[in-house]
């Protein structure tokens, strides 16, 4: 009973944040990110037991039907939803917390060879846009947004929004989760290269006096 309580979650989930999910038979059948968490969920409890091979196989094989990559040892939180989901990986010791949201082509990855806690925690009620990299043992604070093709490297605080190569904090208020306005964000680098037109300006009329 309990797995179908599980599966009436996922599927509850998908219909809230996809206005594209027309049925609960649509999501069951063609929804690769439900395959995949519903895969990752079983695979996570059997990692957690210490059986061996089962796990990993479990995962490559929703690699292979879903090209969502989510190693067994990952832990994901509640109401958990990928969006479109191709390309998606998240590392062995990353950790997802509950209700976010995950687009294509991210992913949660490590730096190197470290041992222990070496990919991303990301709080509750995060959305990651399409592409966006966040590398390394960093936290991501609840009720943030990182903006599409951001690289992540560095910790934020809760309320954050990321964008840019790598990744700046544009806004710290002002949260709506899953509404990732990319066409509001204030570009970082924009900005910096305004900031110095408007200082050369000032040095040139401080010059010709």
């Amino acid at each position: 009973m309990k797995i179908f309580k599980l599966i009436k979650q996922e599927i509850n989930t998908i219909k809230a944040k996809d206005p594209a999910a027309k049925s609960t038979l649509e999501i069951i059948l063609l929804y690769q990110g439900f395959h995949a968490l519903i895969l990752h969920r079983l695979a996570h409890k059997l990692y957690e037991l210490k059986i061996p091979f089962l796990p990993r196989f479990i995962s490559q094989f929703s690699r292979f039907l879903t090209g969502i990559e989510i190693h067994p040892g990952a832990t994901i939180g509640k109401n958990f939803f990928i969006d479109h989901g191709m390309g998606v990986v998240i590392g062995e010791t990353a950790i997802i917390g509950d209700n976010c949201l995950v687009y294509q082509g991210v992913t949660l990855g490590g730096t190197g060879k470290e041992t222990g806690k070496r990919h991303p925690t990301i709080g509750n009620n995060v959305t990651l846009g399409a592409g966006a990299i966040l590398l390394g043992n960093i936290s991501i604070g609840d009720n943030s947004n990182v903006g599409a093709g951001s690289v992540v490297i560095k910790s934020a605080k809760e309320n954050s929004t990321l964008v840019g190569v790598p990744a700046r904090v544009v806004k710290e208020k002002n949260f709506v989760q899953g509404k990732l306005m990319h066409n509001k964000i204030p570009d970082p680098l924009a900005v910096e290269i305004d900031t110095l037109r408007k200082e050369i300006e000032v040095l040139k009329k401080a010059l010709s006096k």
